[in-house]
């Protein structure tokens, strides 16, 4: 479980906003809100998913899980959670998905799309640590500022080592439509 919440820790340190800015909201422009049933097959939710994500890697997939936060200046991303809420997950909007409107917050969706992964080497994890000492240092003088991201890392590395692994995995969906459940 500790690998799992660190995982939604490092999600969260690592996935910005970003994008162009231009209204969330979907525009005849940009399409309508895709609403569609998810494909036949397994549904996972978010702490379902995570101890068998790397088996899935490229495969298309359904996962169901509470909207906790749209990109307000893109819509292009949102980010899920499981029941328990200790797990986030990152969509990303691609396919027949406009964008992510900000009133989604809060809702439970069922998205489709293709499972991505992102690992993270341990130079780069060393990188980020140590980019994070000196911001912290050039702030305020003193390393408080950003211990908890340097604990995130150090976890990462200790997981890394346990695991025999040379990178830290970190999943997410290029979602292709999504379905509003509970409507």
């Amino acid at each position: 479980m500790k690998k799992l919440l660190l995982f939604a820790a490092v999600a969260a340190l690592l996935a910005s906003c970003g994008g162009n800015a231009r209204n969330s909201n979907n525009s005849a422009a940009d399409g309508p809100a895709t609403e569609l049933a998810p494909a036949a097959g397994t549904v996972y939710t978010i702490d379902d998913l995570m101890p068998v994500a790397g088996d899935l890697v490229g495969q298309d997939i359904t996962v169901r899980g509470y909207v906790t936060h749209t990109c307000k200046h893109s819509g292009k991303r949102c980010f899920v959670v499981g029941e328990d809420q200790n797990l986030s997950f990152r969509v990303e909007a691609k396919g027949n998905i406009g964008g992510f409107n900000r009133e989604l917050v809060g809702s439970e969706l069922a998205i489709t799309g293709k499972l991505q992964e992102r690992r993270l080497s341990e130079e780069y994890l060393d990188q980020l640590e140590k980019d994070l000492s000196e911001k912290a240092l050039a702030e305020d003088g003193s390393a408080e500022t950003c211990q908890a991201e340097i604990a995130n890392i150090e976890g990462m590395k200790q997981w890394m080592q346990e695991n025999g692994k040379d990178y830290y995995a970190i999943y997410y969906m290029d979602g292709e439509e999504y379905e509003i459940l509970g409507e």
